[in-house]
This record gives structure tokens, C-alpha cells and sequence, in this order.
């Protein structure tokens, strides 16, 4: 893609990842009554890395972890030419009074938040729900959606876009910016 910045990568990503740990160990103790939900595939892909992290500054401390698909909850699911493609739901619990944190990898028009929230409602009925983002683009939002804790922010436009990479998938962990124009 033409105009490509590097926003964010190797250690320097790693440390925006502990520094969202610490906030959530700041807001969730030991995270007695909260859990994590990753929003299908790429949020869940930050979050099992958030997960992860969090169980090593927490050794002795039990986090419920968890996959949402949203595929059939969005409000453009049907606009599709080819049929859609859902990924696996991994949530063995239920979230009844308990604080949720979602998790998605690029906050862009609010419309995968809007969806995930109307799934969420087939776990129970939670407490609280906080939104977090690796990345936050907050000039596109379609709907009053804005994230309780954040990577980066990133003042983008339509034609612009934002990408996540991982190690495990890229080959490297870092955080892309395309400008189309």
C-alpha cells in the first residue's frame, strides 16, 4: 500500500500493552467479579495477548477469557456479495453481574461495538461493560461509542487506514498506518 507509517512497534507496543494491563489492575484488583471478551478474530487476537500479559503480572490470579463473533449481529451483514464467514464463540461462562471488559484491535465507526454489545446480552446481562482499544481512529465514528482505556489515537480519515500486525501471524508486532491519497 502506498504511504506506509509504522505507528507503533516491537517494544514500544509491548509497553502500550503493559500499560493497559496496569490500568485494568488499576480499575479490576484481581479481577474478582470482571472478565475479558475478545471481539472475533482480530480483537480477540489483542486480547489473548492483553490476557496473557495480564496473567504474568498476575501470576496467582484467574482472569475468565473469552471469544464473541459479532458476524451476525452488525447491522451490514447482509450487504455482502459472497457469504460471511463467522469464527467460533469461546465464552464459558456467563457474564450475569459480572464487569465485561471488550476488547477489539482498531475502534473505527463504532458499529463492531454496537454489535458486540447486542451479542453480549446472550451471556447474561453484565454489571458493567468497558470498552477497550489498541487503537482508537476518532475522527470516523458513526455512533456514540468511545473506549474506556486506549493503545493509541489516531487522528485518520476515510480513506486512510489502520492495521495491526502480530508476531505470531506478521512475523513482527507493529501497528501500520495506509494513506490511500
Amino acid at each position: 500500500m502506498e504511504n506506509e507509517h509504522i505507528l507503533l512497534e516491537g517494544a514500544y507496543l509491548a509497553l502500550t500493552i503493559e500499560r493497559l494491563c496496569y490500568q485494568l489492575i488499576e480499575r479490576h484488583g484481581e479481577f474478582e467479579n470482571s472478565c475479558m471478551v475478545g471481539i472475533q478474530w482480530r480483537g480477540a487476537i489483542f486480547a489473548e495477548r492483553l490476557h496473557q500479559t495480564l496473567q504474568t503480572i498476575l501470576p496467582n490470579v484467574t482472569i475468565p477469557f473469552g471469544k464473541m463473533d459479532v458476524t451476525f449481529y452488525r447491522d451490514d451483514f447482509r450487504m455482502h456479495e459472497t457469504p460471511l464467514k463467522a469464527h467460533p464463540n469461546e465464552m464459558g461462562f456467563i457474564l450475569t453481574n459480572k464487569r465485561v471488559i471488550l476488547i477489539d484491535d482498531v475502534l473505527y465507526s463504532g458499529r463492531t461495538t454496537r454489535a458486540a454489545l447486542d451479542a453480549l446480552q446472550h451471556y447474561g446481562r453484565p454489571q458493567q461493560v468497558e470498552l477497550l482499544t489498541l487503537v482508537d481512529r476518532r475522527f470516523n465514528r458513526s455512533l456514540p461509542i468511545r473506549p474506556d482505556y486506549v493503545g493509541i489515537t489516531v487522528d485518520a480519515l476515510n480513506e486512510a487506514y489502520v492495521k495491526v500486525e502480530w508476531q505470531h501471524l506478521h512475523g513482527q508486532d507493529r501497528i501500520l498506518f495506509f494513506n490511500h491519497k
